[in-house]
């Protein structure tokens, strides 16, 4: 268990879940938070197990993932800085839906789920926030599942950059924050299939330097 430091506290303040809540509701789940560290590829659960808490991540990445009877795994999404998971069991549910595993040392929020329920129960604004964060990953479901059905593996990783590349026109650079096999399952690519379309990419002046991606048109990426 680790002490609240000031960064985290900042970041913990900035979520969707905690950004809007009045005083007392906020001091409230700052009390509940217990901070915890994980080194990569430590698994925080697993898909089936007892669910006592849910979780914000604070510092690194973590994967959200699923297998089926042969051992084959799907990304169900990458977690960064701010980024809330296993939320919805405050609703429905009392084991975990899918697996958790830290993608790199990871510093975690963790939030009892009774405590949560209880807190809810007394304070409008944390009922409030919840049903905000539910509806924000409804929505946010629903983009990639129409993002899948819609685009093509390269035009997935086109938005993808343009949307992290911060220029609208002229060169630009992306720097990955994680591994590539992440962003291939953040993007329900596998890995060969993200290096396919990287390669497609090359055309219209998207290069690859290890996590360093540059774009050398960003108009041109828009066409894709």
């Amino acid at each position: 268990m680790l002490r609240l430091n000031l960064r985290d506290k900042n970041t913990l303040l900035r979520t969707s879940f905690l950004s809007e809540l009045g005083p007392t509701a906020m001091a409230s789940m700052l009390e509940i938070a217990n901070i915890s560290s994980y080194e990569a590829r430590d698994v925080l659960f697993r898909e089936g197990e007892p669910a006592d808490c849910f979780y914000t991540v604070l510092s690194g990445y973590v994967r959200l993932y699923r297998l089926n009877k042969d051992g084959r795994e799907a990304d169900i999404r990458i977690c960064g800085p701010g980024d809330i998971f296993a939320e919805c069991l405050l609703t429905l549910g009392d084991t975990y839906l899918y697996n958790a595993q830290a993608a790199e040392n990871v510093t975690l929020a963790r939030f009892d789920l009774g405590r949560v329920r209880q807190l809810a129960e007394q304070e409008k604004d944390v009922a409030k926030a919840i049903m905000r964060s539910l509806s924000d990953h409804l929505r946010g479901t629903m983009d990639c599942i129409a993002n899948d059905r819609l685009q093509t593996a390269p035009q997935r990783v086109a938005h993808y950059l343009l949307t992290h590349c911060g220029a609208e026109e002229g060169p630009g650079s992306v720097r990955l924050p994680f591994q590539k096999s992440l962003l291939a399952g953040m993007l329900g690519l596998a890995p060969e299939a993200l290096s396919r379309a990287f390669s497609s990419l090359r055309k219209v002046g998207v290069t690859v330097r290890g996590r360093t991606i540059q774009i050398s048109d960003i108009s041109a990426l828009k066409q894709i």
